[in-house]
Formats: structure tokens, C-alpha cells, sequence
């Protein structure tokens, strides 16, 4: 880490060195439910299970459920406060385009997460953090999680799942995991499987924050110290291909910031340092890892076949300048689905699906209608 940046301030209890929210922090907007003992996709049971999450709207409304992607949480609306250092990410969102006098809208913090949910950085039943001990996740016991969280809630079906990117994963396997639960599945900038180029991206990312001298194989909850620079080398990767090219050539070119660094290095720097005072980089590596698993077609005879059993309304959309996730993934999936592709104007790239409010609201309003 530069020598000369001050410390990173994370959003912790005294005491705490890694990002994220732990027990003892304020609770913020955050409701808890205890799933219990979860059954995991490879067999393994993961006890004493927490989901975090939040609420708008009253009960009696159409039911909701919002999907966050890889840093997001359950906060999407709302103002910062104690507990939570930021306003909601989709904040624009409700009531506009989702109003809370209608829709019952929930947001869950994903399992593995680190801002309430179960997660590496949680307390195992011995007291001691997870750490390495937190076992391998998936797409699909997210969703498992989730639906713990519906049946507590007491959803039979969702009037729609909506998500982008990592959340859009979560609003395919919905639909195809529990297909009398779903009317309507809204999937953002995302895709049917983890492709050879999104996994290679995610590769170098989990190089830096595994190869940091303070990560301890993942072990590093009650050290002192966390992997802080290896998680913002992690975050530097991941945005740049957040953002298209020509966003980064356009708004900062080969201009010198002044202290030796070009703007675009400090652009980077600045969001490294953001994250890692929110996030934690355990949560990181296993919601990747997570990420990398995602394939709707493993075990039901490819994504084609799995989309022919589809029986909720899926609706589709992309982001034209794209790189993560281009449009062509969107493409495959609306046309093995026998749906339209919708597509999002941006020069933002895979970002565009968070900061096009216009057009992506009224897409979501379009579906939640039509």
C-alpha cells in the first residue's frame, strides 16, 4: 500500500481491523433472521446460520426481492448512518420506480457475506471466527438462504426477483430452484455461467488477496491485521473492468494527477481504499469463488435445457459497452429462454446497469406491470 495514504478508517467495532459489519456494530437498518443449520449444495452443513436483511413497504404488498451484487448488501435504500457508512446503492430506485405503497420489496445480505450475514469473518459455534474453516459456497445456496428468508417472511412466490451482475445469477437460479415461487425473474448485466474470461479476472484478484503477508491461509480475524492491500489490488482489477474503455479514456485520458500518478491511477487507488474500509476480503474471496461456480446448466443438461423449463417470466437486459459481462451472454440467454433482449445505452460499461437509473427503472416498472 502507498506509503504516503493515510490508514485505511474501516466501519468496525474498536478492535476490529478487517471491513465489514460484525456482531456489536450498530444494527443500522438491518433485521436478522436465524436460518439455522443449512444443507449446502456439496453435502456439508453450515450450522447456526444468520441472514441479514431489510425491508420496505408493508407486508400486505406484492412481494419484492432485491439482489445485490459482489460488494453490494441489503441496503439499497436509504440514508448512511451508525452501522451502515453508506446510502443505499440503488437508492434512486423506490419509491420512482418501485413504490413501497404497493410492492413489499426485501433485500437479503448473501450468505458469506461480511455485512450481517453468515460469512468467513462470522463467529463459528466455538466463538472463533470462520476464517479458512468457512466452507465452499455457491449461487445456489445463496439462493437456499434466501429462501429460508422468504419462508420466515411468510412469501409463497415473489411477484419478481430482481438483480444485476452477481444478483442476477441469484434471479436465474430462482426461478429454475424453486419454480412455483417466482412470476417474474429480472436479470441485470449478468450471465447463464461463469465465463473462461470472468473467471481469469477473478483469478489475479484472489492472487493479491491470498498472496498478501497478512491474509494467514484466511486466518487473520484475531491478528491484528488484515489483507487490506491485497483486497484493494483486488478492487483495482475488478473496477477497471466495471468501466468501459472508453469512460476511462474520456474522462481521464493521460492526464498527470500531480504527485506522480495519472488520474486514472488515482481514480483506482481512491476505490481500492473505499472498499476496504466497508468490505471484508474473506467475504470477497468466497463470494468469488461463489461467483466462479455459477453455471444454470450444471446438473439440468446445459443452459438451453435448463431455460426450457422455465416457467416464470424471465425478463433480460444488458449493458451495450459491457466488458465483463457482454451483451452476447445476455443474448444467449434471451434467446434460449424465447424472450426479448433489452439493452441498456451506457458508455459506462458493466456499471451502467447501477447508474443508468433511468432506463433500468423503467425497465423494472415495465416488468412489475406488464
Amino acid at each position: 500500500m502507498d506509503q504516503d495514504r493515510p490508514p485505511v478508517e474501516a466501519d468496525h467495532s474498536p478492535g476490529q481491523v478487517a471491513g465489514g459489519w460484525r456482531a456489536g456494530d450498530p444494527a443500522g437498518f438491518r433485521q436478522f433472521f436465524s436460518v439455522g443449520a443449512l444443507v449446502l449444495e456439496s453435502g456439508e452443513v453450515l450450522p447456526d446460520v444468520t441472514i441479514a436483511y431489510e425491508t420496505w413497504g408493508h407486508p400486505t404488498g406484492l412481494p419484492v426481492l432485491i439482489c445485490h451484487a459482489l460488494t453490494g448488501d441489503a441496503h439499497v435504500f436509504g440514508p448512511a448512518g451508525p452501522g451502515q457508512p453508506t446510502p443505499g446503492w440503488w437508492d434512486g430506485l423506490l419509491p420512482t420506480y418501485l413504490n413501497p405503497e404497493d410492492f413489499y420489496v426485501v433485500a437479503a445480505n448473501v450468505l458469506g457475506g461480511c455485512q450481517g450475514s453468515t460469512g468467513p469473518s462470522s463467529r463459528a459455534p466455538d466463538g472463533r471466527a470462520w476464517g479458512s474453516r468457512f466452507p465452499a459456497i455457491t449461487i445456489r445456496d445463496q439462493v437456499t438462504a434466501e429462501a429460508a428468508l422468504a419462508d420466515a417472511l411468510g412469501i409463497d412466490r415473489w411477484t419478481a426477483v430482481i438483480g444485476g451482475s452477481m444478483g442476477g445469477m441469484r434471479a436465474l437460479e430462482w426461478p429454475l430452484m424453486f419454480p412455483d415461487r417466482v412470476a417474474t425473474s429480472v436479470v441485470l448485466a449478468s450471465t447463464g455461467y461463469a465465463t473462461a474470461e470472468q473467471i481469469a479476472w477473478c483469478a489475479p484478484q484472489l492472487a493479491a488477496i491470498e498472496s498478501d503477508p497478512h491474509w494467514h491461509g484466511g486466518d487473520y480475524y484475531d491478528t491484528g491485521h488484515a489483507p487490506l492491500a491485497g483486497l484493494g489490488i483486488a478492487r483495482r482489477i475488478a473496477h477497471t473492468t466495471y468501466r468501459s474503455e472508453y469512460e476511462l479514456a474520456t474522462r481521464f485520458g493521460r492526464n498527470p494527477q500531480g504527485d506522480g500518478r495519472f488520474a486514472v491511477e488515482s481514480y483506482l487507488d481512491h476505490h481500492a481504499h473505499k472498499l476496504a474500509a466497508r468490505f471484508d476480503a474473506g467475504s470477497y474471496a468466497v463470494l468469488t469463488r461463489a461467483m466462479n461456480s455459477h453455471d444454470i446448466g450444471r446438473g439440468r443438461g446445459g443452459l438451453v435445457r435448463a431455460l426450457q423449463d422455465l416457467r416464470s417470466r424471465l425478463v433480460v437486459a444488458a449493458v451495450d459497452s459491457d466488458r465483463l459481462y457482454p451483451a452476447r451472454l445476455s443474448t444467449e440467454l434471451a434467446d434460449a429462454a424465447g424472450v426479448p433482449l433489452h439493452l441498456v445505452k451506457s458508455p459506462y460499461g458493466h456499471d451502467g446497469f447501477l447508474i443508468e437509473l433511468e432506463q433500468v427503472g423503467a425497465l423494472i416498472a415495465g416488468a412489475l406491470t406488464g
